[in-house]
């Protein structure tokens, strides 16, 4: 198996991604390619580890790729002008079988595009979606679509539905995971055009197409370990994904601050820190990993804009994990029948 990893896309790139790739390289079977500026890459392992990357491992490799996607730059143009930028040379070598999976914490738009355009979409599906994991009580939530199709149409949130369906059977073994639709309110008449029009289009294909639709859902809700997936356009996911990350990230600093006040809260806390810990490690969303574009025809993840080696780490562990799964093998046979 061969991972592909953008090495120049993302807010720490190339930094990061060198570090988490170097870090999981011996964590996972498969060979994992550095796709970037091929001088850059190497005088940065150099300084961090004091050695060349041969000596590092030998399932560790570079592709020279000469220019990078910019998160400003406008996706499509990106896609079709800058041929040997990193994002784009990924998606080629994904394309021509020279990797199994291709990750990048670059442009989400040019990623979208990329996929969409170099890679194709799955016969039968309008839009591909990012499908990323948040924790749950006692289980996980996929959240489709995080980020990528910030204007739906009702047929859109369907597919979001069904694909959900088909990858939380497939490769988490839910046998009948209960799909929920995001909205302001439980009772059908609530929300905004878009939501109430998708929910009755919901509820009339459930049946047919095999979904367990259980009705809106409102965020507070969401993470109650009831519900397997929820349903959204990408702007509204966006927004609920990082409002999520923001209050894990105040929970656990507002935790720590309080058990580190004094001498007494410190004693306080030492019989209980193996609870703490493991309640970090549950709001940790970094060890969740990067989030898989459901509807194309090979693995695409797009990890965090933000990623720091921690994350892509955790993020190349995932991917040889939804290859080995054959999501997307699986997803295309579904939609094939």
């Amino acid at each position: 198996m061969k991972i592909i990893l953008d090495a120049m896309g993302g807010d720490n790139a190339p930094d990061a991604n060198i570090k988490g790739a170097v870090n999981a390289i011996n964590k996972v079977k498969a060979e994992v390619v550095l796709v970037g500026k091929e001088d850059i890459i190497r005088s940065k392992i150099k300084e961090f580890y004091g050695k060349e990357m041969e000596e590092i491992s030998d399932r560790l490799k570079i592709q020279n790729a000469t220019e990078t996607i910019e998160m400003e730059d406008k996706p499509t143009d990106a896609i079709k002008h800058k041929k040997d930028s990193s994002m784009v040379v990924g998606f080629n070598m994904l394309k021509q079988d020279e990797g199994d999976v291709f990750i990048s914490a670059g442009n989400s738009g040019a990623l979208l595009a990329g996929a969409t355009l170099l890679v194709g979409r799955i016969k039968g599906i309008d839009r591909p979606a990012l499908a990323g994991i948040l924790p749950a009580y006692k289980s996980q939530l996929l959240l489709m679509d995080c980020g990528s199709n910030t204007n739906c149409k009702p047929i859109n949130l369907l597919q979001f539905a069904q694909m959900s369906t088909i990858y939380l059977k497939n490769t988490f073994g839910i046998e009948k995971p209960a799909i929920g639709l995001l909205n302001i309110g439980t009772e059908e008449t609530k929300g905004n055009e878009l939501v109430k029009e998708s929910y009755h289009l919901i509820k009339e294909k459930a049946e047919e197409l095999d979904i367990n639709f259980v009705g809106n859902v409102e965020g507070r809700d969401a993470f109650s370990g009831k519900i397997d997936a929820i349903i959204t356009d990408g702007f509204t996911g966006n927004v609920f994904l990082k409002t999520t990350e923001g209050l894990g990230k105040f929970v656990k600093k507002s935790l720590k601050e309080s058990l580190m006040k004094n001498i007494f809260s410190k004693i306080a806390a030492l019989p209980a820190l193996p609870g703490i810990n493991r309640f970090s490690n549950v709001m940790d969303y970094k060890r969740y990993g990067g989030a898989l574009f459901l509807g194309v025809k090979k693995p695409v993840v797009k990890a965090h804009g933000s990623s720091d080696e921690k994350l892509f780490e955790y993020t190349i562990i995932q991917a040889e994990k939804f290859v080995e799964n054959k999501a997307v093998d699986k997803m295309i046979d579904a939609f094939n029948k």
